[in-house]
């Protein structure tokens, strides 16, 4: 295939076979996706009706739910065949093109020339050898005519049957030209033997051939171009892996590891497969499958994903994933499935190029009679003809949707945003209402310590640790958050004796010969307990979106500590930048309406819909739509599933190594909402420059064919060359898949997150005394002895981060040192213990 009245025909072709569903043809990968009736097809019916059609064809291997296509993994192998290909073509046609352009124009220039071609004498000669040269450009193109006669007499004629038949004329008339030489030679008319001589149009023949081919090299290096994405994904996965067998370490290829092995990854190495870690520990960059900058810490029993890098630390692992059920595997077929898609702006082009080559031809034919009856000779009709088919080939028409998708998916899957169809990217770019699901998507999806309020008779630590002594002996979530922020801190736990639950209310147990309590405050009340002004407080915090736990002792208050499921760091920005869209955004949660007006002040939201049950969810989308409103719904792609599926474009969120679902449209590596703001920004750039192809090969030919007919003639004497028609038929190509690579350079519009970061503010209790004023920060350096590897830096990063004030962290190996952004309230000693705590020693703070 060549153009889009090819991809048009095959499509038509195999579209109209009894069993057949769906049929999508991809031009810039010469592949075709079908959906069928087993029962009714098979691959040989299929792979008959193509070649009926005037092409050939091969199965590349099946698709289904789970598994990447084999032919994703040698996706870049025809590329770079075809590239190849198009390189010694253009080289022998240059070898012979530049001789031949020079003898047959070099004397109208005042070039020398050899004798025995010169003169009317020698006319016979000079044709001839314009002849030879001919031949061998046309041998290496022969392409163009097998293809382009072949489809031509199915009945579908694409670019190869103008290139053919206007090449093909112009060497025909050459050959003509030649006996017609010869012939007036033998009758001594010398005035007919230059006139000949002079009209060969060999040269237009080669230098058709030779400019279209230098078109479809440039055309095919570009396109070589948009696959990189993909490449580059492939080329993550490691070639091999070490393997534990008999207690030894071997190597192994990695199509010979299987689930449950257990794979040894050192620093420096890739992650094989997807799998958990069962020994040692390790930093892992995994910027390539989610777009996170930042190596994140990985430890036993935290599960790690395939082509993942361990910076640094040394692990075991026992693989879980392998072959085409890793991530790895699922993303490149995600990207495949997407590029091989067909957006519905497309379909426009396709029915174009279904009747845009017949209709050509018929141009031609019509433009060359016209000029004849007009009393012009055979050479200017016949040029006329030969300048139309060329210019009209629809090459740009078939490749301005493929490139832009193909690119724009790349572009994507590098940010962790998967793209799962070209008709996603076209309807993101329309919906004018986002929807969004509360948890796991505005917030964090668990509970964290907020607030901490001690009664005047203890200390936060006091408090913290007996109220942490007691939830870590439950299971409730809240309780959790208690034990985390303890654990966090350092703090050691007491121990518990007769620990009761009790339904409703909360916790007992006896701490130091204490009895003491967690709970509501309906547990103490039952217990007789004056809360001592700690209810007011906790109504104030409740009105905020918090869940407050009330602690006694031997009876008497110790105070309250709030928990909440706190907004993600990025969620305000990203509701702000869609407002600035100029979306509408909703959100729809089944919490209570107190905590998502809670939520919807914090995220700036405009409008909630609170206490609503999932299944409910997908009414409430369906009621937008049906007001005429565009939706796309956001959500963690497990509960929300209806509404994903209902939306008319449904994008799952904080996805994971999770990527596989199914009702999602747009899947988020990373659980940032911001995520979902660029993937709306990309199918934005996406569509704009679809747009932009099809403006400029629709453009082009409308302008191109009336001037190549010879329309303007009359007027300004304008007309085209067919060497000059061929040279820009090239070039609207080239310009079409050119511009298309710009979307490699797609950054999101949205500026970085702020310095002063909200949800760090709610992080702990003492920065929540902060949240109506903030404190003035200063920048401080700390130099460290005894730091000697990413793990280490690692730690120390990961310390610091975790003091309330403390922001914008940077830890150089190099230079020993840690610099930071630190509240007035953190002290030098502060740093220094967290420092030296971690074993390392502090040489000075500055």
């Amino acid at each position: 295939m060549t153009c889009s009245a090819c991809s048009s025909r095959v499509n038509k072709a195999v579209a109209g076979l009894e069993g057949v569903t769906e049929a999508n043809v991809n031009l810039l990968k010469n592949s075709l996706a079908v959906t069928f009736d087993e029962s009714l097809l098979s691959d040989r019916d299929i792979v008959a009706a193509v070649e009926k059609a005037g092409y050939g064809a091969r199965p590349r291997g099946r698709r289904h739910p789970g598994a990447a296509s084999e032919g994703v993994r040698d996706q870049a192998d025809p590329a770079g065949r075809e590239l190849a290909e198009m390189k010694r073509r253009l080289i022998v046609s240059f070898i012979f093109t530049i001789p031949l352009f020079y003898i047959s124009m070099g004397h109208m220039a005042g070039l020398p020339l050899p004798d025995i071609l010169k003169g009317p004498g020698n006319s016979l000669a000079f044709a001839f050898t314009q002849f030879l040269l001919t031949l061998p450009v046309m041998l290496v193109n022969s392409k163009y005519y097998r293809v382009g006669f072949k489809t031509l007499l199915a009945g579908s004629p694409n670019m190869d049957s103008l290139i053919a038949i206007g090449s093909g004329a112009a060497a025909v008339f050459g050959v003509y030209a030649i006996y017609g030489i010869s012939f007036a030679l033998g009758q001594g008319d010398l005035a007919t033997v230059q006139k000949f001589a002079h009209n060969l149009y060999f040269e237009s023949a080669a230098m058709i051939l030779t400019l279209i081919t230098l078109g479809k090299f440039f055309e095919a290096r570009a396109k070589d171009r948009t696959s990189e994405a993909i490449a580059k994904l492939m080329d993550l996965a490691p070639r091999t892996a070490t393997a534990l067998r008999g207690g030894l370490e071997v190597t192994v290829p990695l199509e010979e590891v299987a689930v449950g092995d257990i794979l040894v990854v050192k620093a420096g190495e890739s992650v094989p497969v997807d799998g958990v870690i069962t020994e040692g520990g390790g930093f892992l960059d995994q910027s390539a499958i989610t777009g996170e900058s930042l190596p994140l810490e990985k430890k036993v029993g935290d599960g790690v994903t395939g082509a993942t890098i361990n910076k640094s630390g040394h692990f075991l692992m026992k693989a879980g994933r392998v072959g085409d059920d890793t991530t790895l595997a699922q993303i490149i077929k995600l990207v495949d499935e997407a590029t091989s898609s067909k957006a519905p702006i497309a379909r426009l082009a396709d029915k174009i190029s279904g009747v845009f080559v017949p209709v050509v031809i018929v141009i031609a034919l019509a433009a060359t009679a016209v000029w004849l009856l007009l009393g012009y000779d055979l050479e200017f009709a016949l040029s006329i003809g030969i300048s139309v088919l060329v210019i009209s080939c629809p090459c740009a028409l078939g490749l301005a949707t493929p490139t832009a998708i193909m690119v724009g998916t790349g572009r994507g899957a590098a940010n962790g945003i998967l793209l799962k169809s070209a008709e996603a990217i076209e309807t993101a770019q329309s919906v004018d209402t986002v929807v969004l699901d509360k948890t796991g998507t505005i917030t964090e999806g668990r509970p964290r310590l907020t607030d901490l309020k001690p009664a005047d008779s203890i200390s936060e630590d006091e408090l913290l640790t007996i109220a942490a002594s007691l939830e870590k002996l439950s299971e409730h979530p809240l309780g959790q958050a208690i034990v985390r922020e303890a654990e966090r801190r350092g703090l050691e736990f007491k121990k518990v004796i007769g620990f009761e639950q009790i339904p409703g209310q909360g916790l007992t147990g006896t701490i130091d010969g204490h009895l003491c309590l967690a709970g509501n405050a309906k547990l103490l009340q039952a217990r007789g307990i004056e809360d001592q002004g700690l209810s007011p407080r906790g109504e104030r915090l409740a009105e905020e979106g918090k869940t407050s736990l009330y602690f006694a002792r031997a009876g008497l208050p110790l105070g309250l500590i709030a928990v909440a499921d706190v907004i993600k760091e990025s969620s305000r920005q990203a509701v702000s930048e869609m407002r600035a869209m100029g979306l509408e955004v909703i959100m729809i949660t089944g919490d209570n309406a107190k905590t998502a007006a809670a939520i919807q002040r914090q995220a700036g939201i405009e409008r909630v819909v609170a206490e609503v049950l999932p299944q409910d969810k997908e009414r409430a989308v369906r009621d937008l739509q049906e007001r005429g409103l565009k939706v796309a719904m956001v959500g963690d792609g497990i509960n929300d599933a209806p509404a994903l599926a209902r939306a008319d474009v449904g994008i799952a969120i904080g996805a994971g190594t999770d990527i596989a679902i199914e009702s999602a449209d747009i899947v988020l590596m990373k659980s940032d909402l911001l995520d979902a703001v660029s993937a709306i920004e990309l199918s934005i750039a996406v569509m704009r420059n679809i747009r932009q192809n099809l403006f400029w090969a629709f453009f082009y030919n409308i302008i191109g064919i009336p001037v190549a007919a010879g329309v303007f003639y009359g007027l300004w004497g304008l007309t085209l060359n067919p060497m000059i028609a061929a040279a820009a038929m090239s070039l609207s190509s080239v310009s079409v898949v050119s511009n298309a690579l710009r979307l490699r350079f797609f950054v999101p519009r949205h500026t970085p997150l702020t310095a002063v970061r909200e949800t760090k503010d709610a992080a702990s209790p003492s920065e929540a005394h902060q949240t109506s004023k903030r404190s003035r920060t200063m920048k401080k350096t700390i130099h460290i002895e005894g730091m000697s590897c990413g793990h280490c830096t690692g730690s120390v990063d990961k310390a610091l981060k975790g003091l309330a004030g403390v922001s914008e962290v940077n830890v150089d190996l190099k230079d020993k040192a840690a610099t930071l952004e630190a509240a007035d309230g953190v002290s030098d000693e502060l740093l220094k213990k967290t420092v030296t705590d971690l074993g390392f020693t502090v040489t000075g703070i500055e």
